[in-house]
């Protein structure tokens, strides 16, 4: 189970490489950079964390550019059981929640495989889900469906199971960072689009059914900029009424992103037009197929209220004005910011080489992490704040920088050696 050997599963994401140096001592890390770079990447307790980081950082061959090289592509991962595991768990502060978890019978650790996570509706469980997704997904693709009580997929708590779960399989299996997909079915599409818009960076597309937005969450759909989006809805649905994903469709037209939209006539003899028609997977199928995550995006949106300022991409709001913060349920709240909409908003485009273009509303300072893939780290950098420059000069990478990171964003494919804290002008 999941929950129960969480510790092997954080030794599992870095197994080979990891196995002797955590038995070692410092004298034996000092020799194994690999090991001891996903030592320090896996670690849970942040002293050691730290310890270790100054073995790394003293290592004679510890390179910003070998240490990205051995986060990037150095992971190695052990064999695994493959089938169906309908009674796995994930443990979520200190609660355990079931989750079913398919594994193709193909999977080959040596080789990337996309993630699918499911969310179920309410009335449902992640096992009923199972079977009839792993049937068409077929061998490309781990499955995912955890369960959540009474499918309130829109709570803070349900948010950090589905992070969890995202976070526990990549540290057992070899997952393809750029083939994360999440979708669901009513109030697991409620969730798939909460969790989609403010985690954006993650997903390589999300598929939200049978759902909507109150319209106090719409302007979060502008952190979708560059999430692909399958959007399935019955038109003779009376549960979720169809005009909820219309009204969605709107907003993502007005905003100018692209989506697919399904809007189908059939209905079901129990659910009506409120459900899933097994029709429609097979072209849900193929449009996942289809899709790869972009990890550095030229151009960024990152709406945020006061619960949600974990980095997005190469941002990160850090200080704000008063702005609306969502409560633990996540959109049950409704004082006077929330009503208002008084959301933090960053909008950043790399125009040109080594020029960052900055517009931001109601934020007072925000970050911009760099590597030499989104400007030449050689040459002065030039960053614009509403229409002011805020900084230009050189900046200067740091190991420190790329190693604190990558722990915490525990993804090989956002790797960052610089950060810029920039501090908004005061507008008239």
């Amino acid at each position: 189970m999941i929950g129960v050997i969480l510790v092997a599963l954080l030794l599992s994401w870095g197994c080979v490489h990891a196995s002797s140096s955590l038995v070692a001592g410092p004298a034996d890390e000092s020799k194994n950079l690999p090991a001891t770079v996903f030592q320090y990447l896996d670690v849970t307790d942040s002293e050691e964390a730290d310890r270790i980081l100054k073995v790394i950082q003293a290592h004679p061959n510890a390179s910003i550019e070998r240490v990205a090289d051995i986060i990037h592509t150095g992971r190695v991962y052990g064999p695994q059981p493959t089938g169906m595991f309908p009674e796995e768990q994930v443990v979520v502060r200190g609660r355990a929640y079931p989750l079913s978890l398919s594994i193709p019978a193909t999977y080959d650790p040596s080789k990337s495989i996309g993630l699918v996570v499911c969310l179920h509706g309410a009335g449902f469980t992640g096992d009923a889900y199972l079977e009839r997704w792993q049937a068409r997904l077929g061998e490309g693709y781990l499955l995912a469906c955890p369960t959540y009580p009474s499918g309130a997929w829109f709570t803070r708590r349900a948010e950090e199971l589905v992070l969890a779960t995202i976070r526990e399989l990549r540290a057992r299996y070899h997952v393809d960072p750029d083939r994360i997909f999440l979708t669901g079915m009513s109030n697991g599409g409620i969730g798939t689009w909460l969790m989609g818009m403010h985690h954006a960076p993650l997903f390589a597309g999300i598929a939200p059914m049978a759902s909507g937005l109150d319209d106090i969450l719409m302007p979060f759909l502008a952190n979708l900029r560059n999430t692909p989006i399958y959007i399935i809805h019955g038109a003779k649905d009376q549960v979720m009424p169809v005009e909820l994903s219309r009204s969605i469709s709107r907003e993502l037209d007005r905003l100018g992103y692209s989506y697919m939209y399904r809007e189908h006539e059939r209905e079901h003899p129990m659910a009506g037009g409120h459900y899933f028609p097994k029709e429609e997977l097979p072209d849900l199928v193929t449009w996942l197929n289809g899709r790869r995550r972009e990890p550095l995006p030229a151009r960024l949106t990152v709406v945020r209220e006061a619960s949600h300022f974990q980095a997005f991409s190469w941002l990160r709001l850090e200080s704000t004005d008063p702005i609306a913060a969502f409560s633990e349920d996540l959109v049950d709240k409704r004082d006077e910011r929330i009503t208002r909409r008084e959301y933090a908003k960053l909008d950043a485009s790399i125009k040109r080489t080594n020029r960052i273009e900055v517009s931001a509303e109601r934020v007072r300072r925000y970050s911009i992490f760099l590597n030499d893939r989104l400007v030449d780290l050689s040459k002065p950098v030039t960053v614009l704040t509403n229409g002011q420059v805020s900084f230009n000069g050189v900046v200067r990478p740091s190991l420190e920088t790329l190693l604190r990171q990558a722990r915490l964003r525990q993804d090989p494919r956002e790797l960052f050696s610089v950060q810029l804290t920039i501090t908004v002008p005061n507008q008239p």
